[in-house]
């Protein structure tokens, strides 16, 4: 089942940049360009990974929380559910850094 589960999600990821390099617009007139900036881009991007991320976030908590509810007292599972809140408390954290780095960066330097 994870062999299968594996290599279809291989396959997805290489198939992926075709998708995203397709002409949807093949024979119509050319697109004009927008004339749009690396800050702009970086914003974009950022807006749309920051919710993606905050909702695996969330999951990953209500895992390790159902984790604690079935443990039902026993040591190891107590342990792995612990070792998972912690964690996700450093994934948060490290994604947090992450994000804040571009606005950093360009408080830094001047920018906005």
């Amino acid at each position: 089942m994870n062999k299968k589960l594996f290599t279809l999600s291989s396959v997805g990821l290489l198939i992926l940049p075709l998708i995203a390099m397709a002409d949807i617009n093949a024979g119509a007139a050319p697109i004009p360009n927008p004339g749009i900036q690396v800050e702009q881009l970086i914003n974009i991007l950022l807006n749309f990974i920051w919710p993606l991320f905050m909702g695996f976030a969330v999951l990953m908590f209500l895992v390790a929380g159902f984790e604690f509810l079935t443990a039902q007292g026993d040591p190891t599972k107590v342990a792995a559910a612990r070792q998972a809140v912690l964690w996700g408390v450093v994934g948060v954290a490290m994604g947090v850094l992450a994000f804040s780095l571009p606005f950093v960066v360009r408080t830094t330097l001047g920018l906005g």
